[in-house]
This record gives C-alpha cells, structure tokens and sequence, in this order.
C-alpha cells in the first residue's frame, strides 16, 4: 500500500510523475501557496507532507497535525519556515534539500554582481523603452570587476562556489564566516574572524549566509556606514539579511553605488523604494532556478520523505 502524500506546490514535471509512481499523492492543480487552513484538512491520513518556503510551518500548525503525518520535507535549503522544535518534539523528521541548488545560487550571485556593477538594468530599460540616442563615450559608466575585493559573508558550499566563480573575473577574496576554512578549501582567501572589520576592506559584498537571529538586518545603516563609499551590495542568501530601509537611503545617496538583489525579506512584497532606483538590480528569487537543480531538490526531498517512511533517518534531515 503506498503512502498518503501531501504536496503543497506545483513541481517540475519528472518530480510529479515520481510521486505519482511511488505515492497514493495529492498534487495541486494551481501554483499558488497552500494556507494553514487547508495543509491541516489535506494532511488528514496523510504519512508525508512536502512543503516549500510559501508555507509556514509554525508550531500551532504542527501541534494540529494528524497523528499520522511522520516527516515535514521542504523543497528548499534550511528551515526557515518550520518550527523545527516543535516537530521534533512530536517525532516529527523534518528535512530539506542542502547542496544541489550550490552553481545555480552562485551562477545567479554572479548575475548580480556583474549586473549591479555594469549598470544592466539602466541599459536595458533605455533598450525597452526605445529611448537608446546611439553610442557616447561617458554612457552609463559601470566599474570593472579585475582587481576589486569581494566580501563573502557565508563561506559554505555557495560562498565557497562564488568564490570560484569571481576568482575568474580578477576579484580578491575575502570572507567572514562562523569558523576559518582549511586551506584547501579557502584556495588564499582572507579570512576575517569579524565581519565588520571585513566590510572596511571590500568593494563587493556577497551575502551568503543562513538566516539566523544574529543574521537578522546584518546589513544596517551603522554597518553600511563602515563600508567604502561606492560599494555594491548583492544577496543572494536570505532577504532578511538586509534593513531595506537603510539599503535604500544608501542607494539614494549614492553611499552604496549599486544592489543586486534575488531575495526579499517578506518576499513576494518586495519593498517599493527598490523599484523606484535605477541603481538595482531586481531578480524574482530564481538562485536555484534551473530545470537541473530543481529537479534535483525534487528528488532529494522524496528520498528524504522515503527513508523516514522506512524507518531510517533522512539523509538531510533532523
């Protein structure tokens, strides 16, 4: 007999046609976010539920979860959104989906980083609104990656991937992280054990780093004011890394030359002041993607979900 699967969001097609296969499933018809209300009434039965960072997954929600339910498995890297706690207090395995989404998060950082510093919204929209008058020599000037200091905020597996990727480009790395790398690892990066004597030193800062408590607004108008003038500012970790409201006033003043920018606190109500400046660079979350990653954190999350249901632990779980 298979097991009852609830699926909160529209996943790529090989994804579903595994849940079909292996799973007595419901899958939704419309892509949009499953409220509290109705995750409670589908779970009824239901041995799995596998969830994105759409759902908040707090711990009343879990409280009320049928007894059934033996693993909450997230389409995502971290947890975020579930009150961890709470389900391992009920026997609750929750998991995720922590590696394969690495080069496509660092390819869209890079995105970010050459978009925001060669001025690519600007250019573009001159483009769409057919307001281009032809070549100049002084037309939106941007700044050359070769020879600037890239800050990493977040040395694992992504930073370390952006890492690789702006080597190329001619930019020195440097980092601050919760523990120094081995030297392999680091590949001659300069480690700052504070973060903010690292943000003195950098022309590009890199947000890569887990949301935590102490996380939480790291990028506000005290340590923007510690960061060379003209900086960029990308982030691609978690959008509540940064105080919009101070982000904001430094792009207006030009304290901060550029933001390239793929996550938003309380996203999708992305803060309007971003909109409303031609010096960011806006992408709707896409860091993982691609058809190869997001088929691959599919099929991580159903393993995940199949080990609990066979008496093992997740392989990237709690």
């Amino acid at each position: 007999m298979k097991h009852r699967l609830i699926v909160t969001r529209r996943l790529p097609e090989a994804v579903e046609e595994r849940i079909k296969r292996e799973f007595d499933a419901w899958l939704p018809d419309q892509d949009k976010p499953m409220d509290g209300k109705e995750l409670l009434e589908r779970a009824e039965g239901a041995s799995a539920l596998l969830v994105t960072p759409t759902e908040r997954i707090d711990a009343d929600l879990i409280a009320r979860l049928p007894q059934s339910v033996r693993v909450v498995a997230t389409f995502s890297v971290g947890y975020d959104h579930i009150d961890v706690q709470a389900a391992k207090a009920l026997g609750i395995a929750v998991a995720h989906t922590p590696g394969v989404l690495t080069n496509a998060t660092a390819e869209i950082a890079l995105l970010l980083i050459l978009g925001a510093a060669r001025r690519a919204h600007e250019g573009e929209k001159i483009m769409r609104d057919a307001s281009w008058t032809g070549w100049t020599p002084t037309q939106l000037l941007g700044c050359e990656l070769g020879g600037k200091r890239l800050g990493i905020l977040g040395m694992g597996r992504i930073g370390q991937a952006v890492a690789d990727r702006a080597r190329a480009f001619g930019l020195s790395i440097f980092y601050s992280n919760r523990h120094r790398l081995p030297p392999d690892l680091e590949k001659g990066a300069t480690f700052y054990p504070d973060p903010e004597t690292m943000l003195m030193q950098i022309d590009i800062l890199s947000l890569n780093a887990p949301s935590t408590p102490e996380t939480w607004h790291f990028l506000n108008e005290r340590r923007i004011s510690l960061m060379k003038a003209g900086a960029i500012v990308v982030n691609t970790g978690r959008g509540g890394l940064i105080d919009d409201d101070a982000l904001i006033a430094a792009l207006k003043s030009g304290r901060i030359a550029a933001a390239g920018l793929d996550v938003f606190e309380n996203e999708p109500k992305v803060h309007p002041g971003y909109r409303e400046l031609p010096n960011t660079f806006l992408l709707p979350h896409l860091g993982s993607a691609t058809v190869e990653t997001r088929n691959a954190m599919g099929m991580m999350a159903l393993d995940n979900i199949l080990a609990v249901l066979r008496g093992l632990a997740p392989p990237n779980g709690l």
